[in-house]
């Protein structure tokens, strides 16, 4: 454990997440950190393959970040066709 500086605007901004999703400043820091640390890694994925790769990760004892390095991306999930489109 550590103490990490930021700013006084994102310590408010911290502050206000946290309240609306029922998160602990220091819970939602970290949950940014982990999203932005993943989304580094995989650019590849959107914010809800990311979740559900927290998800996966929680489920087997929690995000390390080797094990991230490594994983394999979330498997393509069909998109929607253009409207008009057939």
């Amino acid at each position: 454990m550590g103490i990490v500086k930021i700013s006084d605007l994102m310590h408010e901004n911290l502050r206000v997440a946290g309240n609306a999703l029922s998160r602990s400043i220091n819970a939602q820091a970290e949950h940014w950190m982990r999203v932005g640390m993943l989304t580094e890694m995989h650019p590849e994925l959107d914010y809800r393959d990311i979740c559900q790769l927290l998800i996966r990760a929680e489920l087997t004892g929690g995000l390390d970040i080797t094990a991230a390095a490594t994983a394999t991306t979330v498997p393509e999930r069909p998109r929607a066709r253009p409207a008009g489109k057939h």
